[in-house]
């Protein structure tokens, strides 16, 4: 699936964070996290199904391997399996997870269960509370709500 979206007007697939960007006047703000998972498949396949996000891109990594972009319109995850050759090398540079946010924590940790995950570390904590669970492709996954 190749990224076929429109760099011009706002048809693209990062044309939100072109918005996101503007309103936080000069700061940095966090576009994507590029995490290393033994099938960038089934995690995409996970985040598609707990979070309902969507997948903006996939195709041939740079490396060699497989990417996919999922996430929402603004922000992603790009999830990337190396191939054989470097599969030694999958955890290096992994992040320690991903942070999600999410409106509802009660009603994502019920998906996160029907998927077949084992949510773990519950807290509640000022501002929030959290929860967390692994993935099959190895990735930890903390989801946080501040609701």
């Amino acid at each position: 699936m190749a990224d076929t979206a429109k760099t011009s007007g706002s048809s693209f697939p990062g044309a939100r964070m072109r918005e996101t960007v503007d309103d936080f006047a000069g700061q940095a703000v966090l576009e994507h996290v590029n995490v290393t998972t033994t099938s960038a498949r089934d995690t995409a396949d996970a985040f598609v199904k707990i979070f309902g996000w969507h997948i903006r891109w996939e195709g041939p990594a740079k490396l060699g391997g497989h990417s996919i972009h999922v996430g929402a319109d603004g922000t992603y995850v790009a999830l990337y399996t190396p191939p054989e050759a470097l599969a030694e090398a999958a955890g290096v540079g992994q992040p320690n997870h991903v942070g999600v946010c999410v409106g509802d924590l009660d009603a994502t940790e019920t998906k996160v269960r029907a998927a077949g995950y084992q949510p773990y570390a519950h807290a509640d904590y000022e501002p929030g509370r959290r929860f967390y669970f692994r993935e099959r492709g190895g990735v930890e996954i903390e989801v946080v709500s501040y609701s």
